[in-house]
């Protein structure tokens, strides 16, 4: 989905992408809203099933819907589908056992895991600056969990699956990275958004069984507006690339901790502790070093990431 630069725009590309995690975030706390009642299957159906029209009328406003359509490796799409709902969904569920900061807050760790998995099952090589970012990555993971693994003050009743969950959906989203690396290759990023977002619907029909319930309006409305919100979030993000490269805009990914804090002091009466936003300083410090370092290097992963990471999947 994502070319070469059509221009330098630096602030033009912070905006859309501060926007779209704004966006990304707004997404996770009306999930959260609806969590008490709406299963974790449901809300994945309808967060991605009405995220379809609106990637749907951009890829044809930008004259690349036939990429959205087109797939070399179909069963490539169904590994990343089956990994990346699996995500969505235990983030999801996730939501309704923690804070929105503290979900945010794990969810830094993706790259982290990433690196790891990546070392494991690509045999990339980690040398000292990397071995030093995930080392202080997984430090500040177990800072983050360990109050909740341990009993500690604040405990509340399914926190400790809250933290399982959410810390599952982060490791199933680094397996959906180094799994995108290899797409990428045969795949046009249309088409990985597209069949994602497809796959997610179908699969989360597959819950269906298992306790699906008849929302009201307001509750329709809040999941639905997900759905819608997401798409536009992802499109927010692709445009952001268009105009900086992934690497300078890989930070801006860390506000979105501030939009979880006002949200949730807003919305649920949430507040970060600070034992979480200790972890989390340690986790970003990480991240930051691996962007470093990969700037470094000049690696261009960043070219698939706008549009095939959904916050979730």
């Amino acid at each position: 989905m994502v070319k070469s630069l059509t221009s330098h725009r630096p602030m033009v590309a912070i905006s859309l992408k501060v926007t779209a995690i704004a966006l990304f975030t707004g997404l996770s706390a009306l999930i959260k809203a609806v969590s008490e009642t709406v299963p974790a299957g449901e809300a994945v159906f309808f967060r991605s099933f009405f995220a379809i029209p609106v990637i749907v009328v951009w890829l044809a406003y930008r004259g690349e819907l036939r990429h959205g359509l087109i797939t070399k490796k179909p069963m490539f799409h169904v590994w990343r589908g089956l990994v990346g709902t699996s995500a969505m969904g235990m983030t999801f569920m996730g939501l309704a056992l923690l804070p929105l900061p503290e979900v945010t807050a794990i969810g830094y760790a993706t790259p982290i895991f990433t690196l790891v998995l990546a070392a494991i099952f690509l045999g990339e090589r980690i040398r000292l600056i990397r071995i030093s970012a995930v080392a202080l990555g997984l430090i500040g993971v177990l800072i983050m969990i360990w109050p909740r693994l341990g009993g500690g003050t604040g405990m509340t009743e399914g926190a400790t699956l809250g933290v399982l969950l959410v810390l599952g959906a982060t490791v199933a989203r680094g397996f959906v990275q180094i799994h995108i690396r290899r797409m990428v290759q045969s795949e046009h990023t249309a088409a990985i958004v597209f069949y994602f977002s497809l796959t997610a619907s179908a699969l989360s029909l597959l819950t269906l069984p298992f306790g699906w319930v008849l929302p009201d309006a307001k509750t329709f409305a809040l999941l639905i507006g997900a759905g819608l919100v997401g798409g536009v979030a992802q499109i927010l993000v692709t445009s952001s690339y268009r105009f900086a490269p992934a690497s300078m805009l890989a930070p801006y990914d860390y506000v979105s901790m501030l939009f979880a804090i006002v949200i949730g002091y807003l919305w649920f009466e949430e507040w970060p502790t600070l034992v979480m936003l200790a972890g989390a300083a340690l986790v970003i410090a990480g991240n930051i070093l691996v962007i470093w370092r990969e700037s470094r290097l000049g690696l261009e992963r960043g070219k698939a990431k706008p549009m095939i990471d959904p916050k979730g999947g």
